[in-house]
């Protein structure tokens, strides 16, 4: 027979064990709310059956919708909601879409959530919720990754590019960042350029485009030329290693993606005359409808019919230049005989009316009204580096320098361009920020 002390005691355990069982319930229960959730588009997917398919040729969003039991009333609510937001007639075939599909209690299927994707990145969420309906537009979260890349051109650089597994995005970035001191018409065999640049990732693995470039070289025999991000008077724009902006005066081209057909030449072979006579232009052969784009800003002084050279326009600029683009399909919208024009705007479209033997842009050049070779023109460049921002730039064109043109430890990169601050530097003012305590350079 057991003694009254041992069952007292025995007493006393159990009570302890029930009381730690307690205590401890809670926290079970806080890590189970808390576990990670599989997260979609920000949807909890566990809680769905998931659907997936692409937006067909003449498909529309509404039709998509029907078929999984979404009411016109639904739809048309939808149709209100959303116009400010994202109009669903600007739906496009080729895109994804994820349906979110859950059962009632007499597992009747019913759609909760139809999401749009934009992009790879971008997408709209589509809810529906009862008697109403919800717009949401989200990008996925992305990681960027600083990436350097050198190529040497064997034909193009969009080749090169692609030779190197870069992003397309990227030839078109350099075109953009050059496009006042680099003529691609004439990169040759044999020229190199490196580039900086972030890149997008979803997930850590699909690319998902470029972010900035952080700077470049592009080689071109002996000559190098650099481009250097920094920000003066409240814009980025990218400088030359001595600190001369790469804009310039004048764009060396006014269309991209296209090739050279013909030279200047006052000796030219004309394909349709079939005689030797002047040609003061250069031909690019393009597509028709390729966007053409004023090199330099300037009041149009001619629009209309110009003969052989079908439609033209002719553009007055500073310093008695003119411009002129032939054969062109059509007008841009807006441009008159008397407006002004800015550089880079949208002037016209490539074409092939008046004498031609297919579509290209015929480009001409006058100084003086005397003919010059457009692929020839000196420019000069806009503002340089300011005086009281050069020791920031100095600063950033160093580091940038470096990493172009060899490997420098992570902490010596320029990774941002909002507030620089110089080392070793006394207090001083910018253009761009005047409130810092340190010598800054904003972006």
């Amino acid at each position: 027979m057991k003694t009254p002390h041992i069952y007292f005691a025995a007493l006393l355990l159990c009570l302890a064990a029930a009381c730690d069982r307690t205590a401890s319930a809670p926290e079970g229960d806080a890590a189970s709310a808390e576990a990670p959730k599989n997260l979609i588009y920000g949807i909890d997917a566990d809680d769905y059956r998931i659907e997936t398919g692409e937006i067909g040729r003449g498909e529309t969003l509404g039709r998509i919708l029907s078929t999984y039991g979404v009411g016109a009333t639904d739809i048309d609510r939808l149709d209100r909601s959303s116009r400010e937001l994202f109009p669903l007639r600007n739906i496009r075939a080729g895109h994804k879409y994820t349906a979110f599909i859950h059962e009632d209690s007499l597992h009747a299927p019913h759609l909760d959530y139809l999401v749009y994707e934009r992009s790879l990145t971008e997408y709209v969420v589509f809810g529906f919720h009862g008697d109403s309906v919800s717009v949401r537009r989200d990008e996925k979260p992305c990681t960027l990754r600083r990436v350097k890349k050198s190529a040497t051109i064997s034909s193009s650089l969009w080749g090169a590019i692609m030779e190197q597994e870069m992003p397309y995005a990227l030839a078109a970035e350099l075109e953009d960042i050059y496009q006042w001191s680099i003529s691609f018409f004439d990169v040759q065999k044999g020229d190199t350029f490196t580039v900086i640049y972030d890149e997008r990732f979803i997930d850590d693995s699909v690319s998902a485009g470029i972010g900035r470039v952080w700077g470049a070289k592009f080689t071109q025999g002996k000559k190098e030329t650099y481009a250097i991000p920094f920000r003066q008077g409240g814009k980025i724009q990218y400088w030359e290693a001595d600190g001369a902006s790469l804009r310039k005066q004048m764009l060396k081209t006014p269309l991209k993606y296209t090739r050279i057909s013909s030279k200047f030449s006052y000796a030219r072979f004309h394909p349709v005359h079939k005689v030797y006579r002047p040609h003061t232009g250069v031909d690019f052969a393009a597509p028709k409808g390729t966007p053409v784009h004023a090199v330099a800003d300037g009041v149009v002084t001619f629009k209309g019919w110009g003969g052989g050279g079908g439609n033209t326009l002719k553009i007055k600029h500073a310093n008695n230049m003119m411009t002129g683009y032939l054969h062109l399909s059509g007008f841009a919208k807006g441009i008159a005989q008397g407006s002004r024009v800015s550089q880079g705007q949208l002037i016209g479209y490539v074409g092939s009316t008046g004498t031609s033997t297919g579509p290209h842009l015929d480009y001409r050049v006058w100084k003086g009204g005397k003919p010059i070779n457009p692929l020839a023109i000196p420019s000069e460049p806009s503002e340089p580096i300011a005086q009281e921002n050069r020791a920031a730039f100095d600063y950033v064109r160093t580091r940038i320098m470096a990493e172009l043109n060899g490997e420098v430890k992570e902490k010596e990169r320029i990774v941002q361009l909002d507030s620089l601050v110089l080392p070793d530097a006394p207090a001083a003012r910018t253009d761009a920020d005047s409130t810092t305590a340190a010598r800054t350079a904003t972006r």
